[in-house]
């Protein structure tokens, strides 16, 4: 089955809805304006069940099938955008100020709105599809809530799917790979509390800032020293927040920074080292370190079984060529890795062309990706779900 022509006719509809949402930004979970715009139009194509608020802002919607009972499955779809500028002067463009959807998930709800279209229409399949719109995936907490408010167990999900665009990969092409995908993501705050004095008196003090920058300078060596070369990790120093005036040497410094991995062990591993290294720093220097670790996203991993049947899926929909079944991984989180570390199925990348990068305020999402966005949801439920 090729792209759907279905999905065809229904592009310029579901180009609406995504340039819709564009225009209409929510952050986190204050995603209450996209929400009800989603439950609307399910209501619409006539779903079975729509449930609001579940983790706090998302949507939940169920399909049953016309061939009879079986298991249920799960595509997820994100809604909330970025704390961003936007920068595209599209007609679309961002009506809020300072938000902007800059990671495409505009258009990975827009694809799933038009594959609950074509299923709602159509139901040719056993058992169920439960259309999962999250909430909050930029700030690693939408999956965790909509988990905690009983996802899996109240739909009886078995399986979990999910898609993210990928600029740089040829428009509708298809990227995915068995293991993992997308990175462990760790964010961190080291404090250093020192002895602050008169600049010309550095010998009474305890200077924080000298602290901070050699604990910047040594938490570069664990990737380089400390970390096994044929894995990945990435620590990222963003940001050091230090000093008041020219004259003074402060109190208390501040860095934040960011760590990605790979493999939870290869993240527990660099959390602990990084916990080693300012604290003992600290300790040289005669200053007191605090250091706040948060493992916000763990590693997004396919199921290496539910990749090969995503591999073949793709396959189908768009051909052998536009389909790379073992594509490098990246160091960007996604909090999607919570659903799959709980029930079997696979991320997969479609592709966006040579559009700006997500997070960037040139971005923008490539509508002509949508009919293969939406045939693949529509050919992995009828194939998942056969009777």
């Amino acid at each position: 089955m090729p792209i759907l022509n279905r999905a065809s006719e229904l592009h310029d509809e579901i180009v609406g809805w995504r340039r819709h949402i564009h225009q209409h930004p929510e952050i986190g979970f204050e995603v209450h304006q996209t929400a009800e715009f989603v439950a609307r139009k399910l209501e619409e194509f006539g779903v079975n069940e729509i449930h609001r608020g579940f983790g706090e802002t998302g949507v939940v919607g169920v399909i049953r099938g016309r061939l009879g009972d079986g298991p249920a499955i799960a595509l997820r779809a994100d809604m909330d955008a970025l704390p961003i500028v936007e920068a595209t002067s599209q007609p679309h463009a961002s009506t809020v100020e300072g938000a902007m959807h800059a990671c495409g998930h505009d258009g990975h709800t827009a694809m799933l709105l038009g594959a609950a279209k074509y299923l709602a229409e159509t139901r040719n399949f056993k058992g169920s599809v439960v259309l999962v719109f999250q909430p909050a995936e930029e700030i690693g907490g939408g999956a965790k809530a909509m988990i905690e408010d009983g996802l899996f167990d109240r739909f009886g999900i078995g399986h979990v799917y999910g898609m993210h665009n990928m600029p740089g990969l040829a428009t509708g092409h298809i990227a995915l790979r068995p293991g993992s995908i997308m990175a462990a993501s760790a964010k961190f705050t080291i404090r250093v509390t020192g002895r602050g004095g008169h600049a010309a008196r550095p010998h009474t003090t305890i200077d924080p800032i000298v602290t901070g920058a050699q604990i910047v300078t040594a938490l570069q060596t664990i990737v380089s020293r400390n970390t096994d070369p044929v894995t990945s990790a990435v620590v990222t120093v963003t940001k050091f927040d230090a000093g008041t005036a020219y004259n003074i040497i402060p109190e208390i410094i501040e860095l934040w920074g960011s760590v990605r991995a790979l493999s939870m062990d290869v993240a527990k591993e660099t959390e602990d080292r990084i916990v080693h290294i300012a604290t003992k720093i600290g300790e040289a220097a005669g200053a007191s370190v605090e250091v706040d670790y948060n493992q916000t996203i763990a590693v997004t991993h396919n199921d290496p079984d539910e990749a090969a049947f995503s591999t073949a899926v793709a396959r189908e929909v768009v051909g052998e060529a536009m389909v790379d079944a073992d594509v490098a991984p990246v160091m960007a989180g996604e909090d999607f890795s919570r659903m799959l570390e709980l029930r079997p199925g696979t991320l997969v990348f479609i592709g966006n062309g040579k559009s700006a990068d997500l997070h960037h305020p040139a971005y923008d999402f490539e509508d002509e990706a949508i009919p293969a966005g939406v045939s693949y949801w529509v050919r992995l439920v009828e194939r998942k779900l056969a009777a």
